[in-house]
């Protein structure tokens, strides 16, 4: 299934299933998630291409092509594209997020 993210991001959801998630998703380049954080879930990104920003729990982390990170439930984060290429990858979280997002306002 295919659908469009905020800020133009495109997710294609590979799996899921009431305990795992798995979508491939795509960023244009200067685009970010809101600051969000899971109830529940743990949440994996593999990046396969590109450069993505994590900010997590006010901390930033590069994540390159080819590397991935870990976030813990309730830790909370966004996703951020500040290059000028889009970014692609990976997001496996267990259980689902379905239900499980909460986004905080700043």
């Amino acid at each position: 299934m295919h659908y469009i993210g905020g800020n133009s991001c495109d997710s294609w959801v590979l799996n899921d299933s009431c305990n795992l998630s798995v979508k491939q998703e795509k960023m244009p380049a200067g685009t970010a998630e809101k600051l969000h954080f899971h109830e529940a879930a743990e949440q994996f990104f593999y990046i396969l291409r590109g450069e993505a920003v994590f900010d997590i729990n006010n901390e930033k982390f590069s994540v390159k092509a080819g590397e991935s990170i870990s976030i813990q439930p309730k830790s909370e984060h966004f996703i951020s594209n500040e290059s000028l290429d889009e970014l692609e990858f990976l997001v496996i979280s267990s259980p689902s997020t379905n239900n499980d997002r909460i986004e905080i306002e700043k």
